[in-house]
């Protein structure tokens, strides 16, 4: 590992100045230090962020939770008021890795986390991703990436906590400089769509502060499917939001993991699915509006029909 220097954060706004250009930010560093050792990351600056203040709470409010970029994904996953109102972040909270990545992995860091592509995490191959003019996984092992794509590399999103966020119309808070900026989870993550070098849209020194999530009296769900039932990436996830008024749907909003480079949903299919009874045929159909620019790759086929499973069985469970 090559040698940097490190320095501890007091504020937001000293963060941002410490880490300049050519820093990072270091929080439970699941991803970061993982990254350093393989020489994909070489940041000059390591910023310890995890004594900034306030950052580290659950707050419930009348008309939105606040939920710190520092919470640990484990202090999502056991908080029981949480789980009552937002099911599907909690479930996605617990399908992240194991416990003891839990306990150290924030809700900031499994936003903005990198690439697991294995071409990307290959420190001897410069994809794409990182500033090359291939990308290999298109030509070759593409097993576990992307079905929907807006630019050539074809490079999944791997958060869990985005896609149930999304399902939510979550907003995220950004430190710009010396700004705070409010981004939708679509926001977040749209320069990835279309710039094959981004995993998301933050730019160097950018720091997410907190997460509100919306009171509304909508239900939600969370569900994957990964090769082992435990510690393992998602092959697709799928969270779905919606109210359910005995069985028919308002507000509904479908949002796929592991399949797309960003938190992938499309909006005709929640405008289809606005008042429709929530049976198997609508379903079907939501589904099929939701696949219309599916795009396979030579080996990843076998992923339309889990996540077109993923999708009905998470729609059918906002009944429970």
């Amino acid at each position: 590992m090559k040698t940097f220097s490190y320095a501890t954060a007091a504020s937001p706004g000293s963060a941002h100045e410490l880490v300049g250009s050519d820093g990072r930010y270091l929080a439970g560093g699941m991803d970061l230090l993982s990254e350093m050792k393989e020489y994909i990351a070489q940041p000059k600056t390591l910023v310890n962020i995890k004594s900034l203040p306030g950052l580290n709470k659950i707050e419930q409010g009348d008309k939105a939770w606040t939920i710190g970029a520092l919470v640990t994904i484990a202090e999502l996953e056991d908080h029981a008021e949480l789980k009552k109102v937002f099911r599907g972040l909690q479930e996605a909270a617990a399908d992240v890795g194991s416990r003891q990545i839990r306990n150290l992995g924030t809700v900031g860091g499994n936003l903005a986390q990198h690439s697991r592509c294995w071409y990307y995490r290959q420190r001897d191959v410069h994809c794409l991703k990182k500033g090359g003019d291939m990308c290999y996984a298109r030509h070759g092992d593409n097993r576990y990436h992307s079905l929907f794509t807006g630019n050539t590399c074809i490079s999944p999103v791997v958060s869990n906590l985005s896609v149930a966020l999304g399902a939510l119309d979550a907003a995220v808070i950004v430190q710009k400089g010396g700004k705070e900026q409010r981004m939708t989870i679509d926001e977040l993550y749209k320069e990835a769509w279309h710039n094959p070098e981004a995993h998301n849209s933050l730019e160097p020194g950018d720091l997410i502060l907190k997460i509100e999530v919306p009171v509304q009296q909508r239900r939600s769900t969370y569900l994957s499917m990964s090769q082992r039932s435990e510690f393992d990436w998602a092959i697709a996830s799928c969270a779905a939001a919606a109210k359910v008024d005995g069985s028919k749907l308002s507000q509904a909003r479908v949002v796929l993991g592991a399949v797309s480079n960003v938190p992938y949903q499309v909006e005709a299919a929640n405008q289809f699915l606005e008042g429709k009874e929530l049976n198997d045929d609508n379903i079907t159909k939501a589904t099929d509006i939701m696949f219309e620019k599916v795009h396979v790759q030579t080996s990843n086929a076998y992923k339309i029909p889990i996540t077109r499973t993923l999708i009905h069985r998470a729609l059918m469970r906002l009944k429970a």
